[in-house]
């Protein structure tokens, strides 16, 4: 072999990142849809274009294919530079591209299918859940604690309870829009102005709580 094959052939190189982003973005797709039990792995390896065996080379078994196609949907949409801290910066401008980000997650079809398919029992068992709990929600808030940790030290915000706070900004973020839209009865998908108010809202509310006690909201 020569070695310009051996840059395209060998492990970790192009051809296989190019293969196993192909298995998660059909595992992505097909997950929301059908469900945990009714998507098979060669269902998978067909809509990927590749065959069974390279799906198990890449992710062990479905359970660990599930969790990393979570925890690639929240990269894609919430990816850590957006969580990186810029201390010069307004912390408003910083909460608010964070918040809308996650907002768009959570409301996106794909998340609101699984949600459902998740809470209904459809989606599989109580480890099935808990490695969703894990993969998405929980990494995401531990990402957003580190973020308030740093913002914290360098005296932006006064929290003392970081891990709380990073669950109450989430919780408030998804607010009465997540759970109608939960309900079934959002109607037609919500209007940019009606998203950029709760948005806005949320993290003043936030920065009310947790701005030092000197500052005030910009």
């Amino acid at each position: 072999m020569n070695a310009s094959s051996a840059k395209t052939c060998g492990p970790g190189r192009p051809k296989d990142l190019e293969k196993r982003a192909a298995i998660l973005l059909a595992a992505k797709q097909l997950f929301p849809v059908h469900g945990f039990d009714g998507t098979s792995m060669d269902t998978i390896a067909a809509q990927a274009g590749v065959s069974k065996l390279t799906v198990y080379s890449h992710f062990t078994d479905k359970e660990s294919l599930f969790a990393e196609a979570v925890r690639a949907k929240c990269a894609e949409q919430m990816p850590g530079e957006l969580f990186a801290v810029d201390v010069r910066g307004p912390i408003r401008e910083q909460l608010l591209a964070i918040a809308r980000a996650f907002f768009t997650l959570v409301t996106s079809d794909e998340a609101i299918a699984l949600h459902r398919l998740l809470t209904t029992g459809a989606g599989g068992s109580e480890k099935l859940a808990q490695m969703f709990w894990e993969a998405g929600p929980q990494t995401l808030q531990c990402e957003f604690a580190s973020f308030l940790e740093r913002e914290v030290e360098a005296g932006q915000l006064e929290v003392t309870d970081i891990p709380r706070a990073s669950s109450q900004f989430f919780c408030l973020l998804k607010g009465e829009l997540h759970a109608r839209q939960l309900c079934g009865c959002s109607g037609a998908p919500f209007a940019e102005s009606e998203i950029d108010a709760h948005v806005a809202a949320t993290v003043d509310m936030f920065l009310r709580a947790y701005l030092p006690r000197q500052s005030a909201i910009p």
